[in-house]
């Protein structure tokens, strides 16, 4: 295992209630190294954070151990089957769908 690959396992180990469920995918290319993180979907939470701020400090402690290493790594979440949980780049416009469907409820009123 890599190093990188065993900082992300201890990391998420520690933090989930199943860490027997916590696998990591390693694949690099021409882009660097990125790791997929499968985990079980009750402890998506965890890992996600409020408004994804544990899932973004666990990337930036990957990109320094990346620096150091003269790479650039990337982590991917696995969106794990019946989530309803949308991926980052759906958040935004989650929100505003959010925020059309509460005007709508507004104006019902």
């Amino acid at each position: 295992m890599n190093t990188d690959q065993e900082f992300l396992s201890f990391v998420v180990k520690s933090l989930v209630d199943n860490p027997n469920d916590v696998k990591i995918d390693r694949k690099v290319d021409e882009m660097g190294v990125l790791l997929t993180l499968s985990i079980n979907p009750a402890d998506m939470g965890k890992i996600i954070g409020r408004q994804g701020n544990t899932a973004k400090a666990i990337r930036t402690l990957l990109r320094v151990i990346g620096m150091k290493n003269n790479s650039r790594v990337n982590l991917k979440i696995n969106e794990p089957e019946g989530s309803t949980k949308h991926t980052s780049e759906g958040s935004s416009m989650t929100a505003a769908a959010d925020v059309d469907a509460a005007m709508e409820d507004l104006k019902n009123i």
